[in-house]
């Protein structure tokens, strides 16, 4: 298949949510597309299903600088900071959910094996090195496409993350860290040191390899952009949405 690639910048959280519903939103006239983007500034995004004020910090984020936004797929909180994302719009395929979700991961994998590093997938969402998460995934369906997007870690501060993140319980918060530390590694922690841009490039063509697909860049059109402001200003930025829950 031909899919469209955007190597894109960093952008605010608003933004990165809101252009990847739009781009989902206009799949029938976009065909496949998939998108590399970072997040600035930081930013803590929610799952779908989450509550902004259990789940994070208000006003350490507010300190710090740090952006918040409910994602429009599900799963966990996540501290946005030193990582490549991903994000992906194609027709759903046929099978069951789980398949869809590994051939779309495999693209991270295939990416990660050109740095040298041997990645494989973990459940439904993970893909780990030496049994520690690297990127973590989530995917909706809707308007008639599928929407998968994912994180890969090039650096990782779990403490800067915990002061983010409520715990259920405070005593157990240290436990808690130490336990992440050991659970989580990124490419920093395995000695790989890359520029943000070459490691978008690298993804495009683990992608290539895992979809079968011809690569090709071109920008989005202005009615997409157009939508994903609108998305961006009266969803993603608006209190209604961010603490629906």
């Amino acid at each position: 298949m031909e899919l469209r690639v955007i190597f894109d910048k960093k952008n605010k959280a608003a933004w990165n949510m809101a252009l990847d519903e739009a781009v989902l939103m206009h799949l029938g006239e976009l065909g496949p597309t998939l998108r590399f983007y970072g997040w600035f500034p930081p930013a803590v995004s929610i799952g779908y299903f989450q509550s902004m004020e259990e789940e994070i910090d208000l006003k350490k984020a507010s300190e710090l600088g740090v952006d918040v936004v409910r994602r429009l797929t599900g799963g966990g909180a996540v501290y946005h900071k030193y990582e490549l994302t991903y994000s992906i719009v194609l027709p759903p395929p046929p099978g069951k959910i789980l398949d869809s979700y590994r051939i779309v991961e495999k693209g991270i994998v295939n990416g990660l094996k050109a740095l040298g590093v041997d990645a494989e997938l973990s459940g439904i969402n993970d893909i780990v090195v030496g049994g520690k998460k690297i990127s973590g995934n989530a995917q909706t369906r809707r308007y008639g496409g599928m929407l998968q997007h994912g994180t890969l870690l090039m650096d990782v501060d779990v403490d800067e993350m915990f002061s983010l993140l409520k715990v259920p319980q405070e005593k157990m918060k240290d436990k808690m860290i130490k336990n992440v530390k050991e659970r989580v590694t990124s490419l920093h922690n395995l000695g790989i040191d890359i520029e943000f841009e070459e490691l978008q490039k690298i993804m495009g063509e683990g992608f290539k390899k895992a979809l079968n697909a011809e690569l090709y860049e071109e920008n989005l059109p202005d009615k997409v952009l157009s939508q994903a402001r609108k998305l961006e200003v009266e969803k993603y930025g608006s209190r209604k949405w961010n603490f629906k829950r």
